[in-house]
């Protein structure tokens, strides 16, 4: 089994990456070198979580053979005998049992230093750069290298100023003689400070707010609450979105308008449209036969920067008009499900019941397996517990992360519970106990720094919003985020667990594969000595300010509306989206009505109809034959033909109005009744939730 674990791990880690960025990403609409990218950063990054407790149980091995030859004292956990350390060896006669995952000599380096080195490339280089060339408007390629150059000047230069700050203080130190591997220590402290600055910023809220949410994921009324609240602000970004594609499209429309065929820049026009929807692009058809002589007035012609300007405002305007679009769909299938939840919880039947047809599982082994009364048991009955339990599990590991954090430089006595239980392991060199403790820890440390990266929004610029709905600079800078959080991140845990030499003070260890590459931190005392072991105590005011909620508090005093139970706006908006799902809901049970009503009466009259439309049709085609005989004749069964296709026209649309909804407290007030709103003159959709938030103004 020599490194067979590393290679099943590489390709099941590389599946994972791949899942979880098809879900946020469109693999069909994006660039690939995008997809290529982001992938390749995702699946470097937890390559290093997931291989870095094969990397403990090797390292564990080899120390056993090097107890044995008598190299080193072997770790122990009591005080007293941590007091010898510096003792002559007393080596231990036994025989060690070679893990079923080790990993030869020689390919853990190796393998350390190629992922690492090419995630920093991805994360300080390529992906900035890649980050800037998606988002420009460019319609060139040297045009859109030319803005990622320019935007990147300023985000490489601080960054060259923290290496050159580090590199100063090396340089004037008398006691450091500056040598390449110095040099490359410096680059990755400076690289790790920044790293594990943001890494206990996140750590703080997921440790909170992971078991904080399943907790509340039991509460099915603070569920259906939360989701009004999310209605309600998602309808009205949903009406900007809407009312900024329209601006945009009016200006796209003048734009073509004035630009004809035989303009030089017709062809960034012609990109600008390719990126409109398809409803924009048939209204702005483009005039072919119109010829203008642009020379003569060149000042009415828009320049090619403004041109540009306009490219990037489209591609950020339909990608967010159609995010929200989604977002909508799925945010009313949630409440509705969440509403059926609630009415079938009193179900004497003990059989769950959906409002609509849509929401039931289509698969007919899935309909076999998941009957009404499985669903109605684990929704109404297990789902809650279940989420309590693991609420419970997950904020037990919240505390002994917390204390771990705060105590993990203590060597005399070892208060790190993380390393307690890994010391005892290693006594008894139980490596498969090694293995699931250290994969366990990182990855619930891993799921609390990763799942903030994944709810992180900044306004609109940064979002990963699934359903294939991420756009590409947020795609790029979650990767980047990433190779920035995980080799720090790693490193912590090194220190919780005591596998970093430099926490556990014993220089005669073998370190870890992942530690040697790092170098010796030394170099940079004040870092290694105090900002790594000092700083993560601040983990504790970050969890206490999460749990009571004073981000969320300050965010809703700046004006960000955030869900909170005790707030006035909160409750205006819950009541707000209550009256939006219930209208919505009113709209999808009409149309299925509708649809029902039409399916049973084709189910029934279906051949009568068609025979009956056959024969008018052979006696229309007689009657108009019969008409060809004189010019008089032509022109009154011209009119009559006329008149009686408006008469048709007429009598079908009063057939397909749909039914008046006499429970609905207003018709007027109704701000859902078509899809984007209520239409103006002037081609503005004008929303009515938005009007009745922001009435004050």
């Amino acid at each position: 089994m020599s490194g067979a674990a590393l290679g099943i791990e590489i390709v099941v880690v590389f599946f994972l990456a791949l899942i979880i960025l098809h879900r946020y990403g469109d693999f069909r609409k994006q660039h690939k070198l995008v997809i290529v990218a982001t992938l390749l950063a995702w699946h470097l990054c937890f390559l290093m979580v997931f291989i870095l407790p094969l990397d403990v149980t090797t390292t564990i091995y080899n120390r056993c053979k090097l107890d044995i030859n008598g190299s080193y004292i072997p770790p122990t956990n009591s005080g007293s005998s941590l007091h010898q350390e510096h003792a002559s060896p007393t080596p231990r006669k036994h025989e060690c049992f070679k893990p079923w995952s080790y990993i030869p000599d020689g390919i853990m380096p190796i393998f350390w230093r190629v992922v690492y080195w090419t995630s920093q490339f991805l994360t300080w280089i390529l992906l900035p750069f890649m980050q800037s060339y998606a988002r420009s408007g460019g319609f060139s390629i040297t045009g859109k290298i030319k803005t990622a150059l320019i935007e990147n000047a300023i985000y490489y230069g601080t960054y060259l100023l923290i290496f050159g700050a580090f590199l100063i203080y090396v340089a004037i130190n008398p006691k450091i003689n500056l040598q390449w591997n110095q040099l490359q220590t410096i680059g990755i402290a400076a690289a790790n400070t920044w790293g594990l600055f943001l890494l206990v910023l996140l750590l703080g809220y997921g440790l909170v707010e992971i078991p904080r949410s399943h907790w509340n994921g039991a509460k099915k009324g603070y569920l259906l609450m939360k989701t009004y609240f999310k209605a309600a602000k998602l309808m009205t970004e949903k009406a900007d979105a809407e009312e900024n594609l329209e601006d945009i499209m009016e200006e796209v429309r003048k734009v073509n308008e004035s630009i004809k065929y035989n303009h030089p820049l017709r062809t960034c026009v012609d990109t600008i449209l390719k990126k409109c929807p398809t409803e924009y692009q048939e209204r702005m058809g483009r005039n072919m036969d119109d010829y203008e002589d642009f020379e003569e007035r060149p000042n009415t012609y828009p320049s090619e920067k403004s041109l540009v300007k306009l490219h990037k405002q489209v591609i950020y305007s339909v990608q967010r008009h159609r995010r929200t679009q989604v977002q909508w769909r799925i945010l009313l299938e949630q409440a509705f499900y969440l509403e059926d939840v609630a009415k079938n919880e009193t179900s004497a039947t003990r059989q769950f019941v959906h409002t609509f047809q849509s929401q039931e599982p289509e698969n007919k082994i899935a309909q076999y397996l998941y009957t009404p009364a499985v669903e109605w048991y684990w929704e109404c009955l297990l789902r809650p517990w279940f989420h309590r339990i693991l609420a419970i599990i997950l904020a037990m590991f919240s505390v002994v992360v917390v204390w771990s954090e705060c105590t993990f430089f203590s060597t005399r006595p070892v208060l790190s519970l993380f390393a307690v239980f890994i010391q005892l392991a290693e006594r008894n060199y139980n490596y498969f106990y090694i293995e699931m403790a250290c994969f366990f820890t990182i990855f619930f440390l891993s799921i609390c720094v990763y799942s903030t990266v994944f709810r992180i929004r900044v306004f609109n610029y940064y979002y990963l919003a699934s359903h294939h709905q991420t756009d590409a600079y947020s795609l790029l800078f979650s990767g980047m985020l990433f190779c920035r959080l995980t080799p720090p991140l790693c490193l912590n845990f090194l220190g919780l667990t005591h596998m970093d030499s430099s926490i556990s003070k014993r220089t005669t260890d073998q370190p870890t594969a992942y530690t040697s590459i790092m170098g010796s931190m030394k170099v940079l005392s004040f870092i290694a000595d105090g900002f790594y072991i000092y700083y993560p105590m601040l983990v504790v005011i970050l969890c206490i300010a999460t749990y009571f909620s004073l981000g969320t508090r300050c965010l809703n005093l700046l004006g960000f509306q955030q869900f909170m139970g005790d707030n006035e706006m909160t409750s205006d908006l819950v009541d707000e989206g209550k009256e939006l799902i219930r209208r919505e809901k009113r709209k999808r049970q009409r149309q299925e009505d509708g649809e029902n009503r039409r399916r049973e009466w084709k189910e029934r009259y279906g051949n009568n109809r068609e025979d009956s439309a056959r024969n008018r049709n052979i006696q229309a085609d007689q009657k108009e034959s019969s008409f060809t005989e004189t010019n008089t004749t032509r022109l009154a069964s011209k009119y009559t033909r006329s008149n009686g296709r408006n008469e048709r026209d007429r009598v079908e649309l009063l057939q397909d109005a749909e039914p008046m909804d006499f429970n609905a407290d207003s018709i007027n007030d109704d701000p859902l009744e078509s899809d984007s709103g209520r239409y103006q003159p002037g081609g503005r959709y004008l929303s009515m939730s938005r009007s009745r938030i922001f009435d004050d103004v």
